[in-house]
Parts: structure tokens; C-alpha cells; sequence
């Protein structure tokens, strides 16, 4: 064996014997230094070992033959010293197995004892407290081993027999039966509770509406209230909200006119400016030579005037002469036709009607032509006739009535009957 330190894992223990220690020296999961040939270094495992006890056909306190399967879960113990040291003078140099195997047979026994001073019932119905003998009986005696239960669990019972399958048909049946009576019982209760339960409803609902009526009256009396002050507000509001708008759009208005009149004010400025200068542009350009144009015509004209005054007082007396011939002629002229006027009317107040029968001949080719002169501006005619001529001829006709109306017209006016005058004229 080398000499040095010597390790080992958590689930482990070194027993180290020989010269220096009066006893071993035990390590659990750690290392040590070891000395060799004078000194021996020994493993005892740790780890947790899982035990399944099956006790078959084992004889209860009432002699019923009943087959116990456990699960224990055991380790040697590594913390205490006492029980280390056990363990090392029970199981060092002994494998796992037949650790467990030693484990095994201990807590089969204790099974076994427990199984027969307990009955079934006790054990089917009460497993927890089997488990906590079995543990409690066990743990004593595997505890002077260096062993420590860790748990143990009842898995199965079972028995050849059928006095299990006995116990629960007769439960089963036995819970059948409370089953029905409870059910029958919770549908007697249940129907009792409807009935109350309807009976409280119906007056809670009966109440309940009662105060929903009244609940609705106040809040539609409130609403009223509230909808007849929110509506004055309202009214009040939008009534406000219109003064308001007039006064801001009579002051945008009235900005607007401002600013127009600030605009006007502006163009007008800007217009005199310009008028300004187009005064002073017609003065440079079209004033003062025109100015100086009207100076230098003036003394054209003036010149001119002079030599037409010269002119004519030159030709004044041509003129003179030429006047008093015109003046003469003009006398004559005037003096030849008071004299025709005079005959005339020396021959009308002579002839009378006959005169005025002449004077009627020759105007009647002329009221004939000023009558018709109007339907030679006309672009069309529409007549409508209910008998006699129409078209052209009916035109000329109407032309030619009133032409031979002026008869009528002259007879009522001066009194002389045309028409018998030509007559006696004719004859």
C-alpha cells in the first residue's frame, strides 16, 4: 500500500486502524493521511438502500392469512459516531447486498409481528398507523446496528381468500345504501329548500320590485329636475355661446373693416403717392413742353390774328360791297315771293274750295306714301282673316281707305265737302 492521503465521496466512510489509534479512526466523506504497512484504510458505503418487505400469508389477530407488501427506504448512519462505529462492527468488510439482506430479514420480522397483532380491518382501513408501528419497532433494533429508517410505506394488501373483496362488497354495498338514503334524503331537503328558497325569492323579488319602482319614481322625478336645470343651462349656454359668437363676429367684422380701412387708407396713400408722381412726370414730360408749346402757339396765333386783322380790314370793304349786293338780291327775292304769297291768296280767298280741293290733290300722293312708308319696315305679318281679301291686296286696301278718309277729316276740320266739290268741279 502506498503511503499519502486517501479519499472518499459523500456516500462513503473510511475505518482507519493500527499504530497511532487506540480505535478506529472513522472518516465520513472527507479524506485522511495514512501510513502504510503500520496502519489499514477500510470503505463502508453510505448510500440510502430501498427495501421491498414482502411478508405472504401471515395470520392476523384474527386468523385471517393476509399477504403485506412494504417499502423501506434505510442507510447507514454517517453523522453519528455511535452508530458508525456500529455499523463498522456489524457490516465492514461485508458487501451491500448482504447489508441489505440483514436489513431485509429485521424489518420483514417486525412486519410480520405487527401484521399479527393488528386484524384486517385495522390494517386495511388504518394503514398509516401500521406503517408507523412497523417504522417505530424497526427503527429500535436496526438503530443498534448503525442503521437509520429513513420512511416506510404499507404498498398492498391482498389475500387468497376473498375477505377483502368481502369487506368491500359489504362496504360497497353498506356506502350504496347511505348513498341512496342520503340521496333520497338531499333530494327531500333539496326539494324543502327549493320550496323555501322560491318562497324567499319571490318575496325578495316582490320587495326587490318594490324598491325598483320607487328607486325609478325618484330617479325620474331627479331626472326631471336635473333635465329641466341641465336644459336652462343649456339654453342659457347656447344663448350665451350665440351673444358671444355675434359680438366676436360684429368685432371680426369690425376688424375686417379696419383692416380695410387701413388697406383704403393705405392705397389712398399709396394713389397720392403715385399721383404725385405722375404730376410730377406730366410736368417733365407733358406740362412744361406743352407749356412752352402753348407759348410758342400763342405767339403763332398772335401773330397770325395780326396779319387776319390785317387781312381783313383789307378785304372789309370787299366784303361790304359784296354784302350789300346780297342784301339787294335778298329784297328782291323776298319782295317777288310776298308778291306770289299775295296773288295766291288773292286767288285761294278768289276760288276758296276749289283751293283747298288743289292744295288736298297734291297731298294726298304724299299722306299716301308717309301712311305706307311704316309696313316697309316691317319683317313679317301675320293676319287673320274671317272673310274677304287677304294677303297683299287686302294691305293696299287698307292703304287706300284711309287715304280716301281724308275727305272726312278735311270736311270736319274747315267745313268744305270735297267730294261734292270735285263733283260740281267735274260737271
Amino acid at each position: 500500500m502506498v503511503w499519502g492521503f486517501v479519499t472518499c465521496g459523500p456516500n462513503q466512510a473510511l475505518v482507519i486502524s493500527g499504530c497511532c489509534h487506540s480505535k478506529p479512526s472513522l472518516v465520513a466523506g472527507g479524506r485522511a493521511f495514512v501510513w502504510p504497512v503500520i496502519q489499514q484504510v477500510q470503505e463502508l458505503p453510505l448510500k440510502t438502500m430501498t427495501l421491498q418487505i414482502e411478508s405472504a400469508k401471515v395470520y392476523t389477530s384474527q386468523g385471517v392469512p393476509i399477504t403485506v407488501t412494504g417499502i423501506a427506504q434505510v442507510k447507514i448512519q454517517g453523522q453519528n459516531e455511535e452508530m458508525l462505529m456500529s455499523a463498522c462492527e456489524q457490516f465492514l468488510g461485508k458487501s451491500i447486498k448482504e447489508i441489505e439482506r440483514v436489513a431485509l430479514e429485521t424489518l420483514e420480522g417486525h412486519q410480520r409481528a405487527i401484521m399479527g397483532s393488528m386484524t384486517v380491518e385495522e390494517i386495511y382501513k388504518d394503514r398509516k398507523k401500521f406503517s408507523k408501528n412497523v417504522y417505530e419497532v424497526a427503527s429500535a433494533d436496526l438503530m443498534n446496528m448503525g442503521i437509520t429508517v429513513i420512511s416506510y410505506t404499507l404498498r398492498d394488501i391482498r389475500d387468497d381468500q376473498g375477505y377483502l373483496q368481502a369487506l368491500g362488497m359489504a362496504r360497497t354495498a353498506e356506502v350504496k345504501r347511505d348513498a341512496r338514503i342520503g340521496e333520497a334524503e338531499a333530494q327531500r331537503d333539496a326539494t324543502i329548500k327549493e320550496a323555501l328558497a322560491e318562497e324567499e325569492r319571490m318575496a325578495a323579488k316582490y320587495v326587490n320590485d318594490t324598491e325598483i319602482a320607487k328607486a325609478k319614481r325618484d330617479f325620474e322625478l331627479k331626472k326631471a329636475a336635473y333635465d329641466l336645470e341641465v336644459n336652462t343651462k343649456k339654453a342659457e349656454a347656447e344663448m350665451a355661446y350665440a351673444l358671444q359668437a355675434a359680438k366676436t363676429k360684429q368685432r371680426i367684422v369690425e376688424e375686417k373693416m379696419q383692416i380695410k380701412v387701413v388697406e383704403r387708407q393705405q392705397e389712398i396713400s399709396i394713389q397720392e403717392q403715385e399721383i404725385q408722381r405722375r404730376q410730377k412726370e406730366l410736368d417733365a414730360t407733358i406740362r412744361r413742353p406743352a407749356e412752352a408749346e402753348k407759348y410758342r402757339m400763342e405767339k403763332i396765333a398772335e401773330a397770325h390774328r395780326n396779319r387776319v386783322i390785317l387781312e381783313a380790314e383789307a378785304d372789309a370793304e370787299a366784303i361790304k360791297i359784296k354784302g350789300e349786293a346780297e342784301a339787294f338780291s335778298l329784297n328782291a327775292r323776298g319782295l317777288a315771293e310776298a308778291e306770289q304769297l299775295a296773288r295766291k291768296a288773292e286767288a285761294y280767298k278768289f276760288y276758296k274750295e276749289a283751293a283747298i280741293v288743289d292744295m288736298l290733290m297734291e297731298a294726298l300722293p304724299k299722306i299716301a306714301a308717309e301712311v305706307a312708308a311704316p309696313l316697309t319696315q316691317v319683317n313679317k305679318i301675320s293676319m287673320v282673316s274671317t272673310g274677304g281679301e287677304i294677303g297683299a291686296s287686302r294691305l293696299v286696301t287698307e292703304v287706300l281707305e284711309t287715304v280716301l278718309r281724308m275727305p272726312q277729316l278735311v270736311q270736319s276740320i274747315t267745313g268744305v265737302d270735297v267730294t261734292k266739290t270735285m263733283t260740281s268741279r267735274t260737271a
